[in-house]
């Protein structure tokens, strides 16, 4: 009932955000792309004032193949049927606009067939359908503003991980990056990069969701404008 009165009070923009469940190194959690879009997505949707975040999906498309302990991918037929799925739902509830966002790159090239498919079926409905690639892509730019934060440039350690993801995950739980255990062990770092003091980490967190989200949002509006 909360998102029916919600779609009338105006919230007719829904946005789908798509993670992954990946191995990621020994210090975050598989689930990192989840727990970063239920920050950076909320925070998109409260700066446009008009969207609701759906449920996030929660694993990419890939081959098995290549699949790590820890990993889990889908079919890329099983992933867009999901998001095919999930919009289809929205639409059925009133929503007008429909935003696709994926935080992890095995989810772009799905997101995209979705929206150009339901865009072709929903051309004369009065519901549109987007795929923002500008989210994940707003990756390097998190990336780029680490000097201007005071962060020393990277030394790659070989760790599927860095500190851009490390920082908003601190924002979310300390604890997401095991930040009690790593300083406890001294590895209270992330290629060269040190988290401490974790205040400041949590701060630079705080800045590189806004950069995301003021980025994304610019898109989205584009593209509703576009529409």
């Amino acid at each position: 009932m909360e998102v029916r009165d919600a779609i009338k009070d105006g919230k007719t923009t829904a946005i789908i955000a798509a993670g992954s469940t990946e191995q990621n190194g020994p210090y975050v959690p598989t689930g990192k792309h989840n727990f970063i879009l239920r920050l950076v997505a909320e925070a998109i949707a409260r700066q446009l004032g008009d969207a609701l975040v759906a449920p996030i999906v929660p694993f990419e498309s890939g081959p098995w193949s290549s699949v790590t302990p820890g990993t889990f991918q889908v079919r890329p037929e099983t992933f867009q049927a999901w998001v095919n799925d999930e919009a289809n739902s929205l639409k059925a509830n009133g929503f007008h606009h429909i935003v696709l966002l994926g935080d992890s790159g095995g989810d772009q090239e799905g997101l995209d067939a979705v929206a150009k498919v339901l865009s072709n079926e929903w051309v004369s409905t009065g519901t549109t359908i987007h795929f923002v690639r500008e989210y994940y892509d707003s990756w390097q730019d998190t990336d780029g503003a680490l000097d201007s934060l005071g962060v020393p440039k990277a030394v790659d350690e070989g760790i599927h991980d860095d500190y851009s993801v490390n920082s908003i995950l601190s924002v979310l739980d300390p604890e997401k990056i095991r930040f009690k255990e790593r300083v406890a062990a001294g590895k209270a770092s992330i290629n060269g990069q040190t988290l401490l003091p974790l205040d400041r980490t949590i701060a630079n967190g705080r800045k590189l969701i806004s950069i995301r989200a003021n980025i994304t949002v610019n898109a989205i509006k584009k593209a509703l404008a576009n529409k």
